[in-house]
């Protein structure tokens, strides 16, 4: 099976891989994963190899990429302490993997079962609300040849509505109890639910929304803010993920 995930036109760095490997590029999908893997490495010393792909040249969609992830999307986490290889495609499912396999102590997750079905929640409410109307957002608003009005106000609106979403989450509106994080008891933990939220929220004025637009939000900016004071979050969204010239 090992030889039907890897082909010739295999990029040495991944065939030839030990551990734990990710193929990435720095957007905010692949900054979830780094992301997490630097915040296992400060806690566990968790090591692993990095290919980066270009996907502005359409590497991910080479054959030797769509053996990994025949969605081509990045990023791709192979683990090869498996036999053979085992390859894991979306994010939210490798943000998991490697909390079930890498935290032995759930320092990014929950022992308590219902607090675990709320980071459960609120990772797949970015990774299936959150996510594909920023990703549209993007897309519409800065990348599209023609600039169509109704899909850039739409794409706009479904974004803002889900930041107010987070919102109401952050400032315990419905509860009386305001939480730094998105999920956990009283307060909250930082966990994977905040991991796999914040590289997209925090680029919220490269989507193209202006303060004022963001002056509703005033929890989910000092959220953004506090995640992104974290080392592993700042290493993980830095330039040692920038790609290689």
């Amino acid at each position: 099976m090992a030889q039907s995930l890897y082909i010739e036109d295999t990029p040495a760095s991944v065939k030839n891989a030990k551990g734990l490997h990710l193929i990435t590029m720095s957007t905010p999908n692949g900054q979830k994963v780094q992301i997490m893997l630097e915040e296992l490495a400060e806690k566990y010393g968790t090591e692993w190899d990095t290919t980066f792909v270009n996907i502005m040249s359409n590497d991910q969609k080479k054959e030797w990429f769509l053996r990994l992830n025949p969605n081509g999307r990045i990023p791709v986490l192979v683990d090869n302490t498996q036999s053979p290889p085992f390859a894991v495609m979306e994010t939210s499912a490798e943000l998991l993997y490697l909390l079930k396999f890498a935290d032995k102590d759930d320092v990014f997750g929950f022992k308590d079962e219902y607090e675990r079905s709320q980071a459960l929640q609120w990772l797949f409410f970015w990774h299936g609300s959150g996510a594909p109307y920023q990703g549209q957002m993007n897309h519409f608003n800065k990348f599209a040849k023609d600039k169509i009005p109704y899909a850039i106000d739409r794409f706009k609106n479904e974004t803002l509505r889900v930041y107010g979403v987070l919102e109401i989450q952050l400032s315990g509106k419905f509860t009386g109890e305001p939480k730094e994080y998105l999920a956990g008891n009283g307060t909250g933990k930082y966990s994977v639910a905040d991991i796999g939220t914040y590289p997209w929220v925090k680029a919220w004025e490269f989507s193209g929304f202006s303060k004022e637009d963001m002056e509703a939000f005033p929890h989910l900016l000092k959220w953004i803010d506090r995640i992104g004071a974290r080392p592993a979050v700042m290493k993980g969204c830095g330039e040692k993920y920038n790609m290689p010239k």
